[in-house]
C-alpha cells in the first residue's frame, strides 16, 4: 500500500519535470501611445524554454528568446508628403511563467513577467529626416529607446506532450520611450503590445 502511494506520488509530481522546448513563431507588435500615429507590424521570435512541475495543478516555465519586433509611425517627407517609417526593434526576452494545467499535458494557463533587453530601434536611412506627425521631431530622434523593459504576459498553451501551440499577449509594465524623453526634454509615453504565437517542440 505504501510503495502503490509512493508510486502514484513520484508520477504525479515529476512526470513531466524539466522538460526542455524549442520554440519559434511570429509576433505583432504596437507601440501604444497617444503621443504618436502608430500601426502594428509583424515580426518573429525563436528561443528556448524548461517546462517544470511546480506545484500540484501548476507548472512553472522559464524561457529565453530571441526576437524582432516592427512598428510603423507615421510622418511627413518634404518631398512625397505623409510616408509611414518602419521601425525595427531587435532583442531578447527572459520570462518565468506560472502556468496551471487544466487538462495535465494538453492544456494549460500562463501569466508572469518578461526582462525584455534590446538596442536602438532601426529604421531606413532614406527616412531619417522625415517629420513626425504632430511634433517638431525627425523619425530618427526616437530610437534611442530603453535598453531594459519590463513586461506582464498572459498566455494559454495547448498540444500534446511533445508538440504544443502558445498564444501569448505581452504589455509593458514601464514607458519604452523614458530614454528618449531623458535625451530630448519631452513627456512621450509609449507603451509595447505584443500578441505572439508559437510553435513548441519538447525534447
Amino acid at each position: 500500500m505504501i510503495g502503490s502511494w509512493a508510486l502514484s506520488t513520484s508520477a504525479q509530481n515529476y512526470g513531466d519535470s524539466n522538460r526542455i522546448g524549442v520554440a519559434g513563431g511570429i509576433n505583432q507588435t504596437s507601440l501604444i501611445t497617444s503621443d504618436f500615429q502608430t500601426k502594428p507590424g509583424l515580426g518573429w521570435n525563436f528561443g528556448m524554454s524548461v517546462r517544470g512541475n511546480f506545484y500540484n495543478n501548476f507548472d512553472m516555465v522559464y524561457a529565453i528568446q530571441f526576437n524582432e519586433s516592427n512598428f510603423s509611425m507615421t510622418t511627413t517627407d518634404p518631398l512625397n508628403g505623409n510616408e509611414e517609417v518602419d521601425y525595427k526593434l531587435s532583442g531578447a526576452q527572459i520570462s518565468l511563467m506560472l502556468s496551471y494545467k487544466i487538462i495535465p499535458d494538453h492544456l494549460s494557463l500562463e501569466a508572469g513577467p518578461v526582462l525584455q533587453v534590446n538596442g536602438k530601434m532601426k529604421i531606413d536611412d532614406s527616412h531619417r529626416d522625415n517629420s513626425i506627425d504632430g511634433t517638431e521631431l525627425q523619425a530618427s530622434d526616437i530610437t534611442d529607446i530603453n535598453t531594459f523593459n519590463v513586461n506582464g504576459a498572459v498566455g494559454i498553451t495547448a498540444g500534446f506532450t511533445h508538440f504544443r501551440v502558445n498564444a501569448q499577449y505581452q504589455y509593458g509594465l514601464n514607458n519604452i520611450l523614458n530614454r528618449v524623453n531623458s535625451d530630448l526634454g519631452t513627456n512621450f509615453t509609449g507603451k509595447l503590445g505584443i500578441l505572439s504565437g508559437s510553435i513548441i517542440a519538447y525534447l
